[in-house]
């Protein structure tokens, strides 16, 4: 039971990265521009620490990284759907 409680908790925080992704995105225009690289490589890296949590079976680890790529990943995926918006509307 403590194992299904545990699961359920790291799956609601995973979803709290969606908006708090968004927000960073909203708040840090500059530094996403600047920094995309950066990010690209942060999400690559947590999706390799996370598989490497989910082999050696370290639930704590799997969701910091799964977290740290969620929300890196919908700063930039928010960056994009607001250039597409911008072309849209100019035409």
């Amino acid at each position: 039971m403590s194992e299904v409680v545990n699961f359920a908790v790291g799956i609601v925080l995973l979803v709290l990265g969606v908006p708090i992704g968004n927000f960073l995105a909203k708040m840090t225009k500059e530094e996403l521009r600047d920094g995309q690289l950066w990010f690209k490589l942060i999400i690559f890296f947590s999706s390799i620490g996370a598989v490497i949590s989910l082999i050696l079976r370290n639930d704590f680890l799997l969701f910091s990284f799964l977290f740290i790529a969620v929300v890196a990943s919908r700063s930039l995926i928010s960056k994009k759907n607001k250039k597409v918006d911008r072309r849209k509307t100019k035409k």
